[in-house]
């Protein structure tokens, strides 16, 4: 099991401070990441927590998965690896070395409009 946990369905206004003290309850918090919009700096309403231990990770799941905080019930579960880039992949659709395919038409899929 990993220390690296996902959390899903956050109230927008919560911060690192307010996640180190909710998952304080299942132990030592090592890292936070919250997930923003690069645009807005606005956050998603997700984050990454690092637990100290895969103990404490475990504990977390178990004690918050399914919590309500606000009015909303928040995700825990156990955060995926992430997948490598490729080499020369570009950031955003659209941009580095490889182009979209389509002429460029907004009459919708296959033509249609």
């Amino acid at each position: 099991m990993s220390k690296d946990l996902y959390v899903t369905n956050l109230p927008l206004e919560y911060g690192e401070a307010e996640l180190r003290r909710l998952f304080a309850v299942a132990g030592t918090v090592s890292y936070i990441h919250l997930v923003t919009d690069p645009g807005t700096g606005q956050s998603k309403g997700c984050a990454y927590v690092k637990m100290s231990s895969e103990r404490e990770a475990k504990e977390g799941i178990d004690c918050l998965d399914g919590a309500r905080i606000e009015s909303h019930i928040i995700g825990v579960q156990i955060a995926r690896p992430q997948k490598p880039k490729a080499p020369g992949a570009a950031s955003r659709p659209g941009k580095g070395p490889f182009k979209p395919r389509g002429g460029g038409s907004d009459r919708g899929p296959k033509g249609r409009g």
